[in-house]
């Protein structure tokens, strides 16, 4: 029980670091934005995904 309480211990503190040092060096702010980016991106692509999907199915139901 010790050792996992140690291991939970080591690695809090290591966490609390480097969020600590990218909050000191205003290099989350990158994080965030380049995280914001990629998530706009991707819900970007997959509306037009959709989109086109809808052509697709309207255009195949006329069809037929």
């Amino acid at each position: 029980m010790m050792v996992i309480a140690m291991q939970v211990f080591a690695q809090d503190q290591k966490a609390g670091v480097s969020t600590d040092s990218l909050y000191a060096s205003d290099k989350i702010y990158v994080v965030v934005v380049c995280a914001a980016v990629i998530l706009l991106g991707l819900i970007l692509f997959l509306f037009s995904i959709d989109r086109r999907l809808k052509k697709l199915e309207k255009y195949s139901s006329t069809k037929n």
